[in-house]
């Protein structure tokens, strides 16, 4: 009875996890398309490495390349800007490195290392003047040395957003866990009390479908009395919040994976007990002998 409790338990509260952290990577998601969240770092980042805060030089440049910006930016012929209407989420290297190199080329008749040198920022002008006589005038070394600066800088944007991902997680989670009232702490207890809550889950749900909401809904959360009252019981829930929260950043994969192996943990049942030996030799022995 003891093991099959934790196993309820266990399994009750993976499932809430795992569709929470299904629920909140979903709105991270739309957030992230309706925002441009990943665009728009990409575009930060680019002005930042070509010290083009207003994206009027080198970054518009680099963006009007079709292999940058397939799409392209149409041109504004009130005050000859182009503004960038369509922004790529994500830049291929070597693409990055053709389209900055026939950006600093767009004059034939100016030798590349004289180009370099005409850039006003000190900092741009650095790099590439260091990639450039690295590469010993070969055009297709300093390709690569400006795809190999441009990739570095990526990795590092990509720390950047994902630490930042993280945060907007966990804050959805905070806010979803409040207003579903998901008190981690009150979860243990009613299931530890009642494991036949947890009875009904059988697998990890495919998707977040109208099944998988109905058996959220059937554990132990939500709301009976609200606003709540600011006293011992509240602290303990507010510490049952942040944990609800806090384990969505495991994200939904590990939940449901973790879920699924209790379920089958469960479905094994329970090890047989080993017979005793002097019942064993009191009963026949009635299995085909051979010939």
């Amino acid at each position: 009875m003891f093991g099959s409790t934790v196993l309820e338990v266990a399994i009750g509260l993976t499932f809430c996890y795992g569709t929470l952290a299904l629920v909140v990577s979903t709105l991270q998601e739309a957030l992230a398309a309706a925002f441009s969240l990943r665009a728009n770092m990409l575009l930060d980042a680019v002005k930042r490495m070509l010290d083009d805060p207003r994206c009027e030089a080198l970054a518009q440049s680099l963006y009007d390349h079709p292999l940058v910006n397939p799409q392209g930016a149409k041109h504004d012929g009130k005050n000859g800007r182009r503004p960038l209407s369509v922004r790529p989420s994500y830049i291929e290297p070597a693409h990055f490195a053709i389209a900055l190199l026939e950006s600093l080329r767009s004059n034939p008749a100016i030798p590349l290392q004289a180009a370099i040198e005409a850039l006003p920022d000190e900092q741009v002008k650095r790099v590439l003047l260091a990639l450039y006589r690295q590469s010993s005038g070969d055009l297709q070394r300093f390709q690569d040395g400006i795809a190999g600066w441009f990739n570095s800088a990526m990795e590092r944007l990509s720390g950047v957003y994902k630490r930042r991902q993280l945060l907007i997680s966990f804050l959805l989670a905070l806010l979803l866990t409040i207003l579903l009232n998901i008190d981690s702490i009150h979860l243990f207890q009613t299931l530890w009390q009642n494991p036949a809550l947890a009875a009904q889950i059988k697998a990890a749900p495919t998707a977040l479908d109208a099944e998988a909401l109905r058996r959220l809904w059937a554990m132990p959360i939500g709301w009976s009395t609200f606003p709540p009252q600011l006293d011992t019981a509240f602290a303990l829930q507010l510490a049952g919040w942040l944990i609800t929260a806090g384990t969505t950043l495991f994200g939904a994969p590990f939940w449901f994976d973790l879920l699924q192996r209790a379920v089958q943990l469960r479905s094994t049942g329970a090890k047989p007990q080993a017979q005793p030996q002097a019942l064993a030799r009191a009963v026949p022995d009635t299995s085909p002998t051979q010939s």
